[in-house]
């Protein structure tokens, strides 16, 4: 029997840390889309929360992802094992991380700037402000990751680049994986919308969605759909040098709106003193690290130094609030 495969990123440190301080989470996969085949999908969620401070601002992050938090993901299946009808996978980014794949045109992030109430799973005040300022995520580089992604999913399609196909049932079924066919076509009207409207619509608008519906039912051929990934692939090149948005996210907005954020959410959400100074000094206990930028420390991990460093990092803290 086959050793079964722990998730990434799923321990319980990083479970706690993200159903303590999600502040938006919804469904990502074909539900939201309104494309669904029931006897084909499982359900796909993402959310983001804002992490601790001493994930941070402290120490943790310069030992490696063990010790930070960027992420957090739970699926009903272990690692390697596809998922299926009535499987969850879910995957939880702090804001941070979310916020630098979002500003780097990354379609699946960019989704939950869109998600209707309906479909949500977890909404706080800090996501309803993410949501009314998508605006600043949206420039002509997203063009060029929604065409990466939909290259990717067209070369899935073709079993190009040694591509192992993970939906047998559906090439002897209809000919070619339908999947791979309608999210190609998905990403081509979703990027083609997002950079003329500045929004995407969803669940998806008709006569689109209806269509993609039929060729996950094998209504269209294997040509039909390539040639609709061609013409949307061509709409988002013109996109990429022709859209009226920036040629790059407002990171300098963007990075102003996450401070603000962080900040005022640690205000409702914060330690006492004393607690925080002592989660810091486990923190750096744990961590063994030198410390040469303050001043009278010289090396951990020896309780005094440890001290010293978390006085440090409060005062710090302290005089940006």
């Amino acid at each position: 029997m086959q050793e079964r495969q722990p998730v990434a990123y799923s321990d319980t440190r990083r479970q706690l840390i993200a159903e303590q301080h999600t502040i938006l989470r919804g469904q990502v996969g074909s539900g939201l889309h309104g494309v669904t085949v029931s006897s084909q999908d499982d359900r796909d969620e993402m959310g983001v929360c804002i992490e601790p401070p001493q994930y941070l601002i402290g120490t943790r992050d310069l030992l490696g992802s063990e010790h930070s938090f960027e992420m957090y993901q739970y699926r009903t299946q272990p690692e390697g094992v596809r998922s299926g009808p009535g499987d969850l996978d879910l995957t939880v980014y702090s804001l941070r991380k979310w916020a630098d794949l979002a500003a780097k045109g990354n379609p699946t992030v960019l989704l939950l700037l869109f998600i209707p109430k309906k479909e949500l799973v977890t909404i706080t005040e800090p996501g309803l402000d993410l949501q009314r300022n998508a605006g600043m995520f949206i420039s002509r580089r997203a063009a060029h990751r929604f065409i990466g992604f939909l290259d990717s999913q067209r070369e899935k399609l073709l079993g190009n680049k040694g591509y192992t196909p993970n939906r047998p049932e559906l090439i002897d079924k209809y000919g070619f994986d339908t999947k791979f066919a309608y999210h190609a076509i998905r990403l081509g009207i979703q990027g083609t919308q997002l950079l003329t409207e500045g929004t995407i619509t969803l669940p998806m608008p008709q006569p689109h969605r209806t269509w993609l519906t039929d060729l996950r039912k094998g209504k269209y051929t294997l040509a039909e759909a390539l040639d609709a990934i061609a013409d949307y692939r061509d709409r988002l090149e013109r996109l990429a040098a022709t859209a009226n948005w920036p040629e790059h996210a407002d990171r300098r907005r963007i990075d102003n709106w996450l401070v603000d954020t962080y900040e005022q959410w640690w205000d409702g959400h914060k330690q006492s003193r004393p607690a925080l100074r002592t989660t810091l000094i486990e923190s750096i206990v744990h961590t063994k690290l030198p410390c040469p930028a303050v001043p009278g420390v010289q090396h951990g991990p020896n309780l005094v130094d440890a001290g010293k460093l978390a006085d440090h990092i409060i005062r710090n803290l302290t005089a940006r609030r």
